[in-house]
């Protein structure tokens, strides 16, 4: 690292005595917590499979840095807070990030990629590479699992990213109210399995119906018997994609959008509970099932009606209206299985916080890439949220939290021809819990390495 030898720089004093300040503190850096991100990769392998399946046109003898390095510097980078590829010029010059990317550079040619460098490998990747990485995604998924899972559920959901230029497919969204795309997420529960760019001149469902396709055959390729369950709001209540759920004994809940037909159903529910009402002023709700089908579906199919009254100072109806194939109570089914959908609103939070929304490429092709980059920064938080976190008071923390408290750590970096030591600040508010999380870690690691 360039050594500075800088003036003092005056503070204001305190307590009688003088404060200053310079830039001559030695090799210290300000991410010794990103080590945890290195383990969590050497755990899952996602980089090396990631770079396993995207082409390098580069001559080998001519490279300074490998696809692996670059790869590694920009996720890494991302999961550490650095959202912008101009940061990675005072990166590539920090002892700790050449060592967490494993740069195989030497003493006299340390330095890590340029921006420059970073940017014609974001936009050389093409469409074949990025669908091969999606199948990487799938695959640290089903790997994440030591025995086979008995029912999976995948949460469905589209998100808007604002567009500020003039990228490929740019396009207005009325309901959102300006340029954007419009990206399909899918996870399990806290976990990743699509992040698909779309432009947003598009159905909120476009191709979710052939993603759906490739996921679950994937997962019962692996899992024969695993029962799966997809859920979404009213955005993916299309006729097709359930009657291809009917047809692959998949289960669905999918939120249906308020008709006059369906009001018109739930009118005696409404009538009596706003009569309850008037009687106490208290809110009321109730459950009930109707079949009913749409003028375009290709049958009509089960729906729980929950029917609502609210009370307070403006009281009115709240009907909302859910269809299933998913067998059980009403209620149950709403309050225990469709609800949980809100946690999916979360991980897309968590997505933004891993600047997923920086679509600020020119090519479309290169922003579904930076989308996919996010997506693997998300996936090694999540691994050491999951496993070295568990248990833990910051078990639920979002990413950014775990940034915060866990990656940003200041410390002093030695390096000799035999060994690297990063001495962390002894001030450090949390060496408990990052002594846990490096054994919850490490001791993954030795249950998942080969025996002898």
């Amino acid at each position: 690292m360039t050594q500075r030898n800088t003036q003092p720089l005056p503070f204001s004093s305190t307590h009688r005595r003088e404060l200053h300040a310079d830039f001559s503190g030695g090799v210290i850096t300000s991410d010794a917590g990103a080590l945890l991100l290195r383990e969590a990769d050497q755990q899952l392998g996602l980089l090396e499979a990631l770079n396993r399946v995207i082409p390098d046109p580069r001559q080998p003898d001519l490279i300074t840095h490998p696809q692996r390095t670059l790869l590694a510097q920009r996720v890494f980078g991302i999961a550490s807070g650095y959202e912008d590829l101009n940061d990675h010029q005072h990166l590539r010059d920090d002892p700790l990030w050449q060592t967490l990317v494993d740069h195989p550079g030497t003493d006299d040619a340390p330095q890590l990629a340029s921006p420059p460098t970073l940017c014609r490998m974001e936009n050389r990747v093409g469409r074949p590479a990025l669908a091969a990485m999606a199948s990487a995604f799938v695959d640290t998924f089903i790997a994440s699992f030591e025995t086979p899972p008995e029912h999976l559920t995948l949460d469905l959901d589209a998100t808007d990213f604002p567009l500020h230029g003039h990228q490929e497919q740019r396009f207005f969204h009325g309901y959102y109210d300006h340029y954007c795309f419009l990206p399909l997420y899918v996870f399990c529960g806290t976990q990743l399995l699509a992040a698909y760019l779309r432009p947003s001149n598009c159905d909120a469902a476009l191709h979710s119906r052939a993603i759906v396709k490739l996921l679950v055959g994937r997962l019962r390729q692996v899992w024969p018997n695993v029962r799966i369950t997809l859920r979404g709001d009213s955005g993916f209540c299309r006729w097709r994609l359930m009657r291809w759920c009917d047809r692959h004994d998949v289960r669905y809940i999918f939120g249906l959008a308020r008709n006059p037909v369906l009001e018109r159903i739930a009118a005696p529910l409404t009538a009596t509970l706003e009569e309850c009402h008037q009687r106490d002023g208290r809110s009321y709700r109730t459950y009930d099932v109707c079949h009913y089908g749409a003028k375009s579906w290709d049958r009509p199919r089960r729906v729980i009606i929950k029917a609502e009254y609210l009370g307070g100072t403006h009281p009115k109806t709240n009907p909302r209206y859910v269809v299933t194939n998913l067998p059980g109570e009403a209620q149950e089914l709403y309050e225990q299985v469709y609800c949980q959908r809100g946690e999916m609103e979360n991980r897309i939070k968590e997505q933004g916080q891993l600047f997923a929304t920086r679509t600020s490429c020119h090519a479309f092709v290169a922003n579904q890439f930076r989308v996919l980059l996010a997506a693997a920064a998300y996936v090694l938080l999540e691994h050491v949220r999951r496993v070295g976190l568990a248990g833990t008071e910051l078990a639920q923390a979002e990413v950014g939290t775990i940034r915060l408290k866990l990656l940003k750590i200041g410390a002093w970096v030695q390096r000799t021809a035999r060994r690297i030591v990063v001495r962390m600040a002894s001030s450090y508010a949390w060496p408990e819990l990052f002594a846990r999380v490096v054994e919850g870690l490490t001791r993954k690691r030795t249950e998942l390495s080969p025996s002898g």
